[in-house]
């Protein structure tokens, strides 16, 4: 009875999504109606909708919130402009692609998918015009990059919402996830670009004739790097020192600013002061690229809750017992489950986070039985997430569009680039596991 009523809450989430009603709406309702089928008493179901929100919004707001805030100030103080044409400028014409990742690679950890792949897409137009390269040979190392940051590092809001809700270790997980991503995103971005480079795409874009930045100074090239990459460095330091540093005041120190929420939060200060302040824009400038950044993730922010909650329902109706008991008779890896049940999600639903988010809710139990690491399942999840992009996703559209691509082209490039991200990251997961 229980599958049966997370296979139909599943459909029902599908058939809401493809009526285009809000994730976060929609996430609501089936989680009501999950608790309903799955035999809870209505003011049991108002309390778990209660706990869902608390635990949900407790663990990750202030994440999500603040690393909007920290990308917000990059691209409007300059420095992910700065960032980018210092790589450029760096590798040279020859390795160009390379160049064109790494600079989508830095800039896709701080900043969110879409904000990053609009800051870019310019520059690949321009690269791609003054080289004379193929368009896709340039545009697919920068699209791998975001992708994988997207779905593999905090503080994005997936990877945010699943180190929450398995309770893993913020660190670990982005230390794991760097070491998957960076061979991932090799093969899935230069590897593929090269492969694709045949494929013949007119380089014509309104990017190419406005450069509305012509005029505009640019912050530092050290401080633009530092300040970007400084919540990595602040929550790597705390990993090493929680391993390696005895119990001492130094370490306690290097514990608390290497906490997420302050990390980010001492990153943030610091970006409006260097990038605001300092650079002669006003406080009132200042406050509102965090009021404008704020209000672009509040969307995002309530559709996690929303499956927060659908995670919640179905743990206080007892089906995590169920779903653990499930899964051993399918006699299939904890990882490889949490993977298929994801990908499966995303093919339905499009959207990566409400297929990771949804997910959670299904292999939460295997977790929290202790058969699996938290910190692998929240990048078997997220890998899982982007596996077989196709015209369901906003993203699959953006990138058909902004490439001026046919379908077939889109679907040749995109939404396989996107399977190779998901399937090699699941390989990088499962060897991990090996050794952890």
């Amino acid at each position: 009875m229980e599958l049966l009523v997370i296979f139909l809450a599943i459909c029902l989430q599908i058939f809401l999504t493809y009526k285009k009603l809000s994730p976060f709406l929609s996430l609501l309702i089936v989680a009501i109606l999950s608790g309903i089928f799955l035999g809870m008493e209505p003011m049991q179901i108002v309390k778990s909708i209660e706990k869902g929100v608390g635990n949900t919004l407790g663990g990750l707001a202030l994440i999500i919130c603040l690393g909007a805030i920290l990308g917000k100030i990059l691209d409007a103080g300059g420095a992910a402009e700065k960032i980018s044409s210092t790589l450029i400028n760096g590798f040279g014409q020859k390795n160009i692609q390379w160049a064109v990742l790494l600079t989508g690679f830095l800039i896709g950890i701080p900043l969110y998918y879409n904000a990053g792949f609009v800051i870019l897409v310019p520059l690949v137009f321009s690269i791609a015009s003054k080289a004379k390269l193929p368009l896709l040979y340039v545009a697919i190392p920068m699209a791998a990059s975001l992708s994988t940051t997207h779905c593999f590092l905090p503080p994005h809001p997936s990877p945010v919402f699943l180190v929450n809700a398995f309770n893993a270790n913020m660190g670990k997980t982005l230390i794991y996830g760097l070491i998957i991503a960076i061979p991932v995103v090799i093969i899935a971005g230069p590897f593929l670009g090269r492969l694709l480079k045949n494929v013949e795409v007119k380089i014509k874009s309104a990017f190419l004739s406005i450069d509305e930045k012509a005029d505009r100074v640019l912050p530092a090239t050290f401080p633009s790097f530092l300040i970007g990459l400084l919540p990595v460095i602040l929550i790597t330091l705390a990993v090493i020192a929680d391993n390696f540093l005895s119990d001492q005041l130094l370490k306690k120190i290097i514990l608390f600013i290497g906490d997420p929420t302050i990390a980010l939060l001492l990153s943030v200060f610091i970006a409006m002061w260097y990038f605001g302040i300092r650079a002669g824009n006003n406080m009132e400038t200042t406050m509102k690229w965090l009021n404008d950044a704020i209000a672009g993730i509040a969307v995002i922010l309530l559709i996690i809750t929303a499956g927060g909650v659908f995670k919640q329902v179905l743990q206080d109706s007892g089906t995590d017992k169920y779903i653990a008991s499930f899964s051993g008779k399918w006699q299939m890896p904890p990882l490889i489950f949490g993977w298929v049940i994801t990908a499966l999600l995303r093919v339905a639903i499009g959207s990566a986070t409400v297929a990771g988010i949804t997910a959670a809710g299904v292999v939460t139990p295997l977790v929290t039985s202790g058969v699996v690491s938290p910190e692998l399942m929240v990048l078997a999840v997220g890998t899982g997430s982007v596996f077989g992009s196709h015209v369901n996703d906003s993203g699959f559209w953006m990138f058909k569009e902004f490439f001026n691509l046919s379908l077939k082209q889109t679907f040749l490039s995109w939404t396989i680039m996107e399977t190779l991200i998901s399937i090699l990251g699941l390989i990088g997961v499962l060897l991990l596991d090996l050794f952890l």
